[in-house]
C-alpha cells in the first residue's frame, strides 16, 4: 500500500486554510449610545474588538477597498475615518450638523451625507477632505441611495415625506416623489430599474420605477398579534445573487419582512432582536445581519434556511452595520 506523501498533505491543509481565510470577513457595528464601534468575526460570530470613537455614530460606510471606515458620529457633526489596520481615527471628514446616514459613490471618491439639522446633504470630496457643495432638500433629511451607475442619488426627508432625486453631474433635484410618513432608507435594485423607499410611521415600502420617478407600487405588513403602528419599516437590503428577495426590517415589530421583488408579496416573517434597525448581507448574501437597538444585539440569519441561527450581544443601541468582504488587520 502507497503511503501519503506529507508534503502533499502539508500542502492541501495550507490550501484549505488560505481557502477558509479568504472567505473570512468582518462585521462592523455603530453603537450610539457607548460611542463605539464593535467587530464581529464572520467565522466565529464573536466580538473581537470594540472600538471608541465620536459621539453618536450611526451610519457607517466601508472604503472600496475595505482599509477604513466611515462613520457618521452625528453629535460630533462630522465623519470620523478609521483606520481598520491600526483601528485609530486618522482623521475627520467635513458635513452639516447632525451627520446620519451617506453613500459612496461607484469610484469610492465621494461621499454623499444626510445631514438631519440643516435640511442639506453634503458631497465631501475624500482625497481632498473638503466639502464639493451642499445641497438643499426637504425637512430632517434621513436616507442615501446611489444608483449602481453613479448617475442618481436619492435623499429621503422625513419631515417632508418626500424621495429626492439628485442628478450626480449638476447636483441638482430633477424630481420629488410623495411618499408615506417618514420615509427612512433609501435602496435601489442591483439592475438600477428600482428605488424602494422605507416609510416608518407610513408603515409601507414605495417601490419607485428610476425612469419614471413615479410610485409603481405599495407594500404593506401585517404581524399575527402586533398591532399597525409597532410595526416600521426601517432598514431595507435588496438581494443581487439571483433570489429575487428583499429583506425589510420592521423597527419595534422585531421582525424582518421576507418580500419576493417579483410579486411584491411578503413571503415570510423572521423574529429577530428588539427594535432591529438596519441590515446587511455577508459577501456571499449567505447570512443577513441585523442591528436590534433596543435588545443592544446583532441577528445573525442563515438565508438559506430562512431562520435566525445565532444573536450577538453588542454595545448599547446598535444602528449602523458594514461587512468587509475580507479581514483586516
Amino acid at each position: 500500500m502507497k503511503r501519503p506523501s506529507y508534503r502533499v498533505c502539508f500542502v492541501g491543509a495550507v490550501s484549505l486554510l488560505l481557502a477558509t481565510n479568504a472567505s473570512a470577513y468582518n462585521i462592523y457595528v455603530s453603537n450610539e449610545k457607548d460611542n463605539t464601534i464593535s467587530i464581529i468575526d464572520g467565522d466565529t460570530l464573536k466580538v473581537t474588538d470594540t472600538v471608541t470613537v465620536g459621539e453618536r455614530p450611526r451610519g457607517i460606510v466601508l472604503s472600496h477597498d475595505s482599509s477604513v471606515l466611515y462613520m457618521c458620529t452625528s453629535d460630533e457633526d462630522h465623519v470620523e475615518v478609521l483606520d481598520l489596520n491600526t483601528l485609530k481615527v486618522t482623521h475627520t471628514l467635513p458635513s452639516g450638523p447632525d451627520p446620519e446616514l451617506m453613500s459612496l459613490n461607484p469610484e469610492g471618491t465621494k461621499l454623499y451625507i444626510a445631514n438631519e439639522d440643516d435640511n442639506l446633504v453634503t458631497v465631501v470630496n475624500i482625497d481632498e477632505r473638503t466639502k464639493d457643495v451642499e445641497i438643499p432638500v426637504g425637512i430632517e433629511p434621513e436616507g442615501i441611495g446611489v444608483s449602481p451607475d453613479g448617475k442618481w442619488l436619492v435623499n429621503t426627508s422625513e419631515t417632508t415625506n418626500m424621495a429626492h432625486f439628485i442628478n450626480t453631474d449638476t447636483l441638482k433635484i430633477e424630481a420629488n416623489v410623495l411618499v408615506d410618513t417618514r420615509p427612512r432608507v433609501a435602496q435601489f435594485t442591483g439592475d438600477g430599474a428600482e428605488v424602494w423607499v422605507s416609510s416608518e410611521i407610513g408603515g409601507t415600502v414605495s417601490i419607485i420605477d428610476a425612469d419614471s420617478k413615479e410610485i409603481k407600487h405599495k407594500i404593506g405588513f401585517e404581524v399575527r398579534g402586533l398591532a399597525p403602528e409597532s410595526i416600521q419599516p426601517v432598514g431595507i437590503k435588496l438581494s443581487t445573487d439571483g433570489s429575487n428577495l428583499a429583506y425589510i426590517a420592521l423597527g419595534p415589530a422585531a421582525r424582518v419582512a421576507i418580500v419576493n421583488m417579483e410579486t411584491y408579496e411578503v413571503e415570510k416573517y423572521l423574529l429577530v432582536g428588539q427594535r432591529v434597525w438596519n441590515l446587511e448581507f455577508s459577501p456571499e448574501q449567505d447570512r443577513l445581519f441585523t442591528t436590534n437597538g433596543v435588545s443592544g444585539d446583532v441577528s445573525v440569519i442563515d438565508l438559506k434556511k430562512q431562520r435566525v441561527i445565532k444573536s450577538v450581544k453588542v454595545g448599547r443601541f446598535p444602528w449602523g452595520l458594514a461587512i468587509s468582504p475580507d479581514k483586516q488587520g
